[in-house]
């Protein structure tokens, strides 16, 4: 009855997204118990250059990002105790690196959430008064092993027990786990199972599939009842349980009402964004979002979100990033050598969502060198230098040169051939997250066009050459600047300023910047080139100090236990040296 019921609200509110078209995008809020690090960026690029993709593609369609920080729980109170400050303070603080970071890696959000906001409290306790109401809490003494670190109960099939200390720590993450007795509201999640199940079987609901199996592998067992409050004299720093103090609202509930808080639920106007398009997570939040976030929103009457693109982890020179380790990723750190930009290319251009990425400092140097400084801007260096342009024009291509260089050389045709399949490609990869991929066909085609330059040999065409070649020298020009022009459009999501700066320099206005316009393979006119410098990425020279932080504290680390490695051998050899004598 419920499924036929939220089929039926489906269906009238597919009529309004279609009047409004709306495509509401969220990024998970990230916990400020610890500073940002890459991970926490790639979430947020993946939503952005989705966003970015979309508004180039849809420019009629109202996309919407939102992103923020998580603020409540143990784990916040235990950081601000560790940091000797007031939680308020800790979280300011924390809130605040988050909001730069973004801000720096140019992420287009159109709302920073914290849920130690007034609007989101208010959201909060609505939301959890219409569970109250229709019945589906309820009061009961619980108890159950608990993970301060994850900040979920968790059951014994979840544990494993460590014979040697009598530990119990979670299989998922890896974390110690403490046992818990006390009263809680419980929600009827039990009661919610097939519904949920029902909603993830959808047609590309959940993304990569992968996530999708796991999902309903979890969903195969029966889903007991949860926890949804704590008592305050445990987790103070949380939003209180309306009518009642004694307990406060459960991190997790508290935390996944964001998205609604962000669009002014309970005000009805968060309709005409509701539901999310698209909600990006990290693989270890999956159950929150796939089975209690659904079951939340079926729960209040509400319509679960259309899909939930599910990314994985990154390593670090293939180890998990770990504080104890010294290898956490700094993104600020990061930008400082390869550029925010060349961070956010190498992130989507090496991580694919269904498997861990690894960040590796050689390979970043090896991308961002090959792809960035030496096939891309070189090749926009070449076409603008003065030798070959002196005129520093963006040229209009003369249609007798254009097809006989279309005929007498394959460079010029593979070129035209990458160039005609380029948007068609990169439209089906972008609508699928596949960025990788969208890089993978940007490169090819640059590197047709870098072959054609080279079979092309302009330089033999140059200025004080003979005055009939002009026309040759300045087709050769116009279709590799076509070709850049292409090729910065189709990178706009992915590399906004940097293919900014392109698209600037080649003076395309910025309406003729949108997708529709990779349909437009020549320049009609003639046009001067925008006065600033043609390099769009300095190319990175290795240096030892400006290695990144985790590379220097892995030196540290190995200088150290070398140095007590030799100090070791040294006593050794007095030790064997005093009893031989």
């Amino acid at each position: 009855m419920l499924i036929m019921l939220i089929s039926k609200i489906r269906y009238i509110h597919a009529l309004g997204v279609r009047c409004s078209s709306s495509h509401y995008v969220t990024t998970p809020i990230f916990y400020v118990n610890a500073a940002p690090h890459i991970g926490h960026l790639y979430s947020a690029v993946i939503a952005d250059a989705h966003c970015r993709y979309q508004r180039l593609r849809y420019p009629d369609r109202n996309v919407r990002l939102c992103t923020g920080t998580d603020e409540h729980g143990t784990k916040i109170q235990q950081a601000a105790a560790g940091h000797k400050i007031p939680v308020a303070q800790y979280c300011d603080e924390i809130s605040a690196r988050y909001r730069d970071v973004f801000k720096a890696a140019g992420i287009a959000n159109d709302d920073f959430i914290r849920t130690t906001e007034k609007r989101h409290k208010e959201a909060v306790a609505h939301f959890w008064q219409t569970l109250q109401s229709r019945g589906h809490i309820y009061s009961a003494a619980y108890s159950g092993w608990y993970c301060v670190s994850d900040e979920t109960f968790l059951t014994d099939s979840q544990l494993r027990l460590d014979e040697e200390s009598g530990t119990r720590f979670s299989l998922e993450s890896g974390h110690p786990v403490e046992w818990t007795e006390e009263t809680n509201y419980m929600f009827r999640l039990s009661q919610f199972q097939d519904d949920v199940r029902h909603w993830v079987k959808q047609e590309a609901r959940i993304r990569p599939a992968k996530f999708e199996k796991i999902l309903l592998d979890t969903l195969s067992e029966p889903l007991p009842d949860v926890s949804v409050s704590r008592p305050s004299n445990r987790v103070h720093w949380a939003i209180p349980v309306p009518n009642d103090d004694s307990q406060t609202v459960y991190v997790w509930l508290d935390a996944l009402i964001n998205y609604l808080s962000s669009v002014g639920y309970p005000n009805e106007k968060y309709l005409k964004q509701w539901p999310p398009a698209q909600q990006v997570i990290g693989k270890d939040i999956l159950k929150f979002h796939g089975i209690y976030w659904p079951a939340f929103l079926l729960a209040a009457g509400l319509e679960p979100p259309q899909q939930l693109y599910v990314h994985s982890h990154w390593t670090v020179d293939g180890q998990k990033m770990s504080k104890s380790k010294h290898n956490v990723v700094d993104p600020v750190q990061a930008a400082e050598q390869y550029t925010m930009e060349g961070l956010r290319y190498f992130l989507l251009r090496e991580g694919v969502a269904h498997s861990d990425g690894n960040f590796s400092h050689v390979k970043a140097l090896r991308i961002l060198n090959s792809e960035l400084a030496d096939t891309l801007g070189n090749l926009l260096s070449r076409a603008c230098a003065k030798s070959l342009n002196p005129q520093q024009i963006y040229p209009a291509p003369h249609a007798e040169e254009s097809s006989a260089l279309l005929k007498e050389l394959d460079a010029a045709k593979r070129m035209q051939e990458s160039l005609l399949q380029m948007a068609a490609r990169c439209e089906q990869h972008y609508e699928c997250n596949h960025f990788h991929l969208v890089a993978d066909t940007v490169i090819a085609t640059l590197h047709a066009t870098n072959n054609f330059f080279e079979c092309a040999k302009p330089w033999e065409l140059k200025a004080g050459a003979s005055a009939a070649n002009a026309p040759r020298l300045e087709t050769i020009i116009a279709m590799t600047m076509d070709a850049l022009r292409l090729c910065g459009i189709v990178l706009q999501p992915m590399m906004p300023q940097l293919a900014g700066r392109l698209l600037d320099k080649l003076r395309v206005p910025g309406e003729q910047r949108q997708w529709k316009y990779l349909a437009s393979h020549v320049a009609s006119n003639s046009r001067p080139l925008d006065a600033q410098s043609a390099l769009l990425f300095q190319r990175i020279v290795e240096q030892q100090d400006n290695k990144p932080a985790p590379e220097k504290e892995k030196e540290k680390t190995e200088s150290k236990r070398s140095k007590a490695k030799k100090q070791k051998e040294l006593k050794k050899n007095k030790q064997a040296s005093s009893s031989s004598t």
